[in-house]
């Protein structure tokens, strides 16, 4: 039983974990590295048509947004995931290869100009997502998933985000059997819609995030609604807009929630029926899926509005733009309104268009309500630039920039260590993961010192025994020089990248048997000769 770090080792995004036990090869989730990258991640040790099963732990693009590529490059297995994860992947992942072929498209057409800039093309397709979504088995939380022989897995909500779960992944070999828990993203307490964190009873290996190992939530929760309506009203005062970029699937309904009961307690005096607008088509399906999804997912006060038939996520004067047209129209509209749009990050979406419109004016106001990665567009706004770049403009920064303080999806030191000491039998390994590089180090620190873990923060290329418990490989850092865009890449760099594999191969040949060797030697001489003719 062999597992390896392969994505978001001392990093916060890109997720990537890999198993090989009970003649399984299997991936625990497959992310798109988001904002500014600082190591090089190794390669899967194995191709994409050699991965029998992939285990996901939640929707967020982080964790799931490479499978499509997967499946472009051979995987046919099967995805296991929660009902709800199952049914935001459907929408989040035909979301990205949207995004993905609009870019390509819009950079071959800049690159017409000038003949020596390659032809570009998206790391995968429509259709590639498609058959991912197609791959996906839906799995209810709490139920034992015998995956294979050797192989069973469980998903236990952990609060995070509609269907996020931690999972329990238990392995059997040569008659010993390791259980290992991958934590997933650990929920922020009392979020609105979903609920809270469950406890896992035991493991023998866990591997959990530290997203906010270094930093505590307020003591005294803020009260979200009566600081967004101060918000509010102060920005309409100004006769501004209220832009907020926020992630479609997630943040969205919770804003939403918080928006409903501004409305009911009339907290907004100014224009108290402002217009409300969703501009994200995918923001406006992921509501629907939680709809769908409430009476498993959603928590006690939520429920008590639904018994009394009542949506919590809808009010009046809500208006979804699904059209590029309605969208356009928004920021035609010279009456103040609150704006609600993706990427939460900045880097993408038509959140960008409404940048640009508002970003410049001081009566407008520009509402985070989300982490902000270092390198993205929304880190730089909320850091304090006086201009951005927008569609090849300058924008000045002009409007109020400001965020709903304490806002978190993830738990904070003291929710992650919750977490960690509520296992019944105290795990022999813990691998801290999803974290800044200092952040991993500190919070690992942290169990070690003054919890008493066996802790250990890898990075990208440690590989672990999982019987004997001893490494097998420790990684190291490697800096990262230059990195290709994580949306497209032009073809020359996928060969040299396939060509830096094949080395790593190599390198890794010197295990085989000589008849496995001289094998593989004939082949490689073959292609050579095949392509140098």
């Amino acid at each position: 039983m062999k597992l390896i770090f392969i994505g978001a080792d001392h990093e916060v995004t890109g997720s990537c974990h890999y198993i090989e036990a009970a003649g399984k090869k299997i991936l625990v989730d497959y992310g798109m590295e988001q904002g500014k990258d600082y190591f090089e991640n190794v390669p899967l040790p194995v191709s994409a048509p050699e991965i029998d099963y992939v285990f996901l732990t939640h929707a967020h693009v982080d964790h799931s947004g490479n499978l499509p590529l997967l499946y472009a490059k051979g995987f046919r297995g099967k995805i296991f995931a929660t009902e709800a994860t199952a049914d935001l992947c459907s929408i989040m992942l035909r979301d990205c290869a949207h995004i993905q072929m609009q870019e390509a498209e819009w950079r071959n057409r800049k690159g017409k100009r000038n003949k020596d800039i390659a032809q570009i093309e998206p790391s995968y397709t429509m259709r590639d997502a498609e058959n991912t979504i197609k791959s996906i088995i839906p799995c209810r939380y709490g139920d034992e998933v015998t995956v294979c022989e050797g192989v069973r897995i469980r998903f236990t909500d952990i609060g995070h985000l509609l269907g996020s779960a931690s999972i329990e992944v238990w392995l059997r070999e040569k008659n010993v059997e390791k259980k290992l828990v991958f934590s997933g993203d650990i929920g922020n307490k009392d979020q609105p819609l979903i609920k809270d964190p469950q406890m896992t009873d035991s493991a023998d290996v866990v591997i959990m995030e530290s997203t906010y190992g270094d930093r505590l939530h307020t003591k005294d929760r803020p009260d979200y609604v009566a600081e967004l309506a101060r918000i509010l009203e102060r920005t309409f005062a100004r006769g501004g807009n209220v832009v907020i970029p926020s992630f479609a699937v997630g943040r969205t309904q919770e804003i939403l929630y918080f928006i409903r009961k501004i409305k009911k307690e009339r907290l907004v005096h100014i224009n108290p029926n402002f217009p409300v607008f969703v501009d994200s088509p995918l923001a406006v399906e992921a509501t629907e899926i939680f709809q769908k999804n409430q009476f498993d997912c959603y928590d006690d006060e939520a429920m008590e509005l639904i018994k009394k038939h009542i949506n919590p996520i809808t009010f009046p004067n809500l208006n979804l733009a699904i059209t590029t047209e309605e969208s356009r129209a928004i920021n035609e509209d010279p009456e103040p309104k609150v704006i609600i749009s993706a990427s939460g990050m900045c880097d993408a979406g038509r959140v960008r268009h409404h940048l640009k419109h508002n970003l410049w004016r001081p009566e407008s106001t520009i509402l985070f309500v989300g982490y902000q990665s270092v390198g993205t567009t929304g880190r730089a706004i909320a850091d304090g630039a006086t201009e951005v770049r927008l569609f090849g403009e300058t924008i000045d920064v002009k409007a109020e920039i400001t965020q709903l303080t304490g806002l978190s999806g993830h738990a904070d030191k003291e929710g992650l260590i919750e977490w960690i000491e509520g296992f019944k039998v105290r795990p022999k390994k813990v691998f801290v993961v999803h974290g800044e590089d200092s952040v991993c180090t500190s919070f690992t620190k942290c169990l070690s010192e003054e919890h008493g873990f066996n802790a250990y923060a890898p990075y990208s290329g440690t590989e672990y025994d999982i019987i004997s418990g001893n490494f097998i490989r420790e990684g190291v850092p490697i800096p990262i020089r230059k990195k290709e865009s994580t949306l497209v890449s032009d073809v020359y760099a996928r060969l040299k990248a396939a060509g830096a594999r094949l080395m790593g191969l190599i390198a890794r040949a010197e295990g085989m048997t000589n008849k496995d060797k001289a094998k593989f030697a004939d082949q490689i001489n073959s292609l050579c000769e095949k392509w140098s003719r």
